[in-house]
């Protein structure tokens, strides 16, 4: 076996926009956590939990829908079918497979 076949492949990577945040756009490995690429790339998705259990992280998906994972059981306790309909995502709770881009009503001093 090559040197080649037993190098790790390097993780496919997605582009994720902060619109909110000026338009900052990052890199992150595909399936990552939209609130902990925001967390570690300092993105500015507000939030508090972490867990879905506060509703800080609402975020609305601006492009690529798509390119998001399954609405989980936690996030509809927060957000409506209308909400969903609309574009609205629980950060904490969405995993990116795609380019997005992402924007949140900011926090007040």
């Amino acid at each position: 076996m090559s040197a080649e076949a037993d190098a790790e492949v390097p993780p496919e990577l997605v582009q994720v926009t902060f619109v909110t945040n000026a338009g900052k756009t990052v890199s992150a490995p595909k399936d990552s956590n939209l609130l902990r690429i925001s967390m570690r790339e300092n993105g500015g998705i507000p939030w508090k939990c972490g867990g879905g259990i506060c509703g800080t992280c609402r975020c609305h998906i601006d492009r690529g829908a798509e390119n998001l994972d399954k609405v989980k059981a936690k996030e509809r306790k927060h957000l409506s079918e209308a909400d969903l309909a609309a574009g609205y995502r629980m950060a904490c709770q969405t995993f990116v497979l795609g380019d997005v881009a992402v924007s949140w009503v900011p926090k007040t001093p």
